[in-house]
């Protein structure tokens, strides 16, 4: 094993762990990881990333559903929308961007830059949720027409399906302002959402894509690992600090993504 395959296993555990201890926000730096450091292309790296989040979100519904902490119910109510968009935009969408969006003079917008970017936002979005201080939100007391969740859930699917990350930060505020559900339950609930979504998005993967499964199956199952010693050092550390730290981090990583894509 080389120094490469070593630092990326590592990487992996480490993505993991910080998803244990935190209870998400780990698998967004798996995309950044596979482009820059691995060198494959976004849309196999969002592929690839949607395989990772899917089966370690599962773990997590496992782990949730013992404490009581998940409303299947509710989760496969969001589900529903959700997977049909992520399957449609790995399995049509994303194929049917074009390679160069637009030219400009010496500077052309392809399509590896125009994931890159938006990922970059929706990392940037991901980081100041986890750094500003959360203020006590008030829960509906009824139900919102499902219709109202179902556009709900085909925007997050669609957003999902083009970065390839879960989509939890956007799923948790959802399922405790629009379906009453209180906060801990509504992050156990994200999860089955984000392990469908993520699965049968990287299904549509798998018709178009030729999937390296041993670097696959191998990373998942390192950063599984690294989920489940997370979890089990989460009750030894201050998960508060931990989340608003990495939320820095994740900004000074969207801010270089963006610097790399246009600028460098």
């Amino acid at each position: 094993m080389d120094l490469q395959q070593i630092i990326t296993y590592l990487s992996a555990f480490l993505i993991g762990a910080v998803l244990g201890l935190i209870g998400g926000g780990g698998s967004i730096l798996t995309v950044p990881l596979l482009v820059y450091f691995l060198g494959y292309n976004p849309v196999i790296a969002t592929a690839y990333s949607l395989f990772v989040v899917g089966s370690s979100s599962l773990v997590g519904v496992i782990q949730k559903h013992q404490k009581g902490l998940v409303d299947f119910k509710t989760g496969l109510a969001f589900c529903f929308p959700s997977f049909l968009a992520v399957y449609i935009s790995r399995r049509f969408l994303v194929p049917a961007i074009p390679e160069t969006l637009f030219t400009i003079g010496d500077f052309s917008l392809t399509k590896g830059m125009a994931i890159m970017v938006f990922f970059a936002i929706i990392m940037f979005l991901a980081a100041f949720s986890m750094i500003k201080s959360k203020k006590k939100q008030q829960i509906s007391t009824s139900t919102q027409p499902y219709y109202k969740t179902f556009i709900q859930g085909v925007i997050i699917g669609i957003i999902t399906g083009l970065i390839g990350a879960g989509g939890g930060f956007l799923y948790v505020p959802a399922l405790v302002l629009w379906a009453g559900l209180d906060m801990k339950k509504a992050v156990g609930t994200s999860l089955i959402i984000v392990a469908i979504n993520s699965l049968i998005g990287f299904y549509g993967d798998v018709q178009v894509l030729d999937i390296e499964w041993t670097f696959l199956l191998t990373f998942s199952f390192i950063t599984i690992i690294g989920i489940l010693v997370g979890g089990y050092f989460s009750k030894f550390i201050s998960s508060k600090k931990l989340k608003k730290s990495f939320g820095w981090f994740v900004l000074a990583m969207s801010i270089y993504i963006v610097l790399k894509e246009l600028v460098f």
